[in-house]
């Protein structure tokens, strides 16, 4: 497995849980997209950079798996990591746990180099690689 992984975490608000107190379903791509524009900074990767450059990234697969619930004010501390070096696509994977370490949350993303001009998938940036593959992360225990 590549070690191209970040952290970051997010508190749970009020608004993003339902009467119970639990996260709405919905709310975890919102949680994914902010941890994934970490990594890419993290990375050195500007995304704002990579659009005025013509290249968008749009997310063409999303998966979830709960295994608990994440609750109101919790402090959620999301493992995002890519699954390999990325080539007209960039696959990501990511952990949620809270602030107890339980496991609550399994995802997945998968994005699409694109270019805004023509619409038409697109090699990954050689920069954009190059970063990655310069980029250490963090060391994970498993």
């Amino acid at each position: 497995m590549l070690k191209k992984t970040s952290k970051c975490q997010i508190k749970v608000r009020y608004g993003e849980t339902d009467q119970m107190g639990v996260v709405y379903h919905g709310n975890y791509a919102q949680y994914f997209e902010v941890a994934r524009i970490e990594w890419l900074a993290k990375v050195g990767i500007s995304y704002k950079k990579m659009e005025g450059n013509g290249i968008m990234l749009p997310v063409v697969s999303l998966s979830t798996k709960f295994i608990k619930s994440a609750l109101f004010d919790d402090v959620l501390t999301i493992t995002t990591r890519i699954k390999k070096m990325p080539t007209v696509k960039i696959e990501f994977e990511y952990d949620i746990h809270n602030q107890k370490g339980e496991l609550l949350t399994q995802g997945e993303t998968v994005l699409v180099f694109v270019s805004m001009e023509s619409k038409r998938p697109v090699k990954c940036p050689n920069d954009v690689t190059e970063l990655i593959q310069n980029f250490k992360g963090i060391e994970e225990s498993k």
